[in-house]
């Protein structure tokens, strides 16, 4: 009787642990993929990625989560038409050949309850290498419209471009670093 009340409360345990695990959908509404360089200097040259797709999972209890986003990079999104095209070329992103981008974070680092970092893998024109992406912002809230829990941040982080064979302009003074945004909400499903 008291192995079976032992195994019947682990199992419960287990349920419950397993309840707390929830899927998100992301929102492209609220998910933005963005970057910002540096242009000799004077001013910030910015761009965004206009399609982008992706889900969370995320279990707030045991401090873990997994991420999956993806943005084609024919979407590239300057203002300046000429420019798009130059970044969809063999200069930039090369997006005949590898048109699209991935990140995948499956380590969340907390700072009590709230996600202040997510580390992954990066792969963008067939190289994939880790990024930290550092949240500026992170909240879930009820949504009123959707009427489900939507959880979401800020996150940035600096990369070297140069590691994924991007190094156009490096002998004029365009710098190596570029500063990724990503804004992202997800709806739990």
């Amino acid at each position: 009787m008291k192995k079976t009340l032992i195994l019947a409360a682990l199992g419960l345990a287990a349920s419950l642990a397993q309840a707390e695990s929830a899927t998100y959908a992301i929102d492209p509404t609220h998910t933005f993929v963005t970057y910002e360089i540096s242009h000799f200097g004077t001013s910030t040259n910015r761009g965004r990625f206009d399609k982008k797709e992706g889900s969370v999972k995320f279990d707030r209890a045991a401090k873990t989560g997994r991420v999956e986003i993806s943005f084609p990079l024919a979407s590239v999104s300057t203002g300046v038409a000429p420019m798009d095209k130059h970044l969809q070329g063999e200069d930039f992103f090369l997006t005949e050949k590898f048109p699209t981008a991935t990140f995948v974070g499956d380590k969340f680092v907390f700072n009590g309850d709230k996600v202040s970092e997510v580390q992954g893998l990066l792969t963008l024109r067939g190289k994939t290498n880790p990024v930290t992406l550092k949240a500026n912002a992170f909240n879930c809230y009820d949504n009123p419209m959707f009427k489900r829990e939507v959880c979401g941040g800020d996150f940035e982080a600096t990369i070297d471009r140069t590691q994924w064979g991007i190094d156009y302009g490096l002998a004029w003074g365009f710098p190596k670093n570029v500063k990724l945004v990503i804004q992202v909400e997800a709806v739990k499903q």
